[in-house]
């Protein structure tokens, strides 16, 4: 596949986004950034990485309960405004990380973490929402944890929750929504497999498309 190809993947607990990214981004020869966005985050901010992993995705919280973790966060030689609470410190080094990721490597593949907002404007960004049934994401919660049906279902409720809060909160686009991403993919229907398959597909026809974008501005060049 000729140029680059950013592709940012947003998911419901349980729909196996993770696993999905991670074959994707297999098959396109590219890395996956999960949780090792924290690494490379804490890397560049200066940030702790125990402090990045407990705020990861959260949305901000209370004001008291921020300057309690704006002061643990200086303890660990943290940079930043003072007054900014910890959660926006973390999605801001998680934010400059996705950007410079993309530039520097071109093509990547991001879970979560508000991807496709951060590269909104970069012209090669494809952003996906992962779905699934509610029966095949409380079994996969169960395998992947060894959690009981009662505790996947609460596990998925509020994991979901939290996605959601903190994507409405960062981003101008709403957590799910159909018209938040360009392509909306319900793992249940066509398997994990299938489900890698169409997004391959999807990312054909939108490469070709913006060939074809490209020879029209340019005729010279068709």
């Amino acid at each position: 596949m000729e140029g680059n190809i950013i592709v940012s993947i947003g998911r419901e607990s349980g729909s196996g986004g993770r696993r999905i990214g991670l074959a994707l981004a297999e098959r396109l020869g590219v890395k996956c950034y999960d949780k090792e966005l924290i690494a490379e985050a804490a890397k560049e901010s200066g940030l702790a990485k125990e402090i990045l992993e407990n705020n990861d995705e959260v949305p901000t919280r209370s004001f008291l309960y921020s300057l309690v973790m704006d002061t643990y966060s200086m303890a660990y030689h943290t940079t930043g405004p003072v007054d900014m609470p910890i959660e926006q410190k973390a999605f801001l080094a998680q934010y400059n990380a996705i950007k410079k990721i993309a530039e520097e490597e071109g093509s990547a593949v991001f879970v979560g973490r508000c991807a496709d907002y951060a590269l909104e404007d970069n012209p090669d960004m494809v952003s996906v929402f992962i779905t699934a049934d509610d029966a095949d994401k409380v079994s996969h919660v169960r395998l992947t944890y060894h959690y009981t049906e009662n505790q996947a279902k609460d596990y998925i409720q509020k994991t979901d929750k939290r996605r959601s809060n903190y994507y409405n909160y960062y981003s101008n686009k709403k957590w799910g929504d159909t018209r938040s991403y360009d392509l909306t993919i319900n793992r249940s229907r066509l398997g994990f497999e299938g489900t890698v398959e169409a997004i391959l597909a999807y990312i054909e026809l939108f490469k070709k498309e913006q060939q074809n974008t490209t020879k029209d501005n340019n005729p010279a060049r068709g």
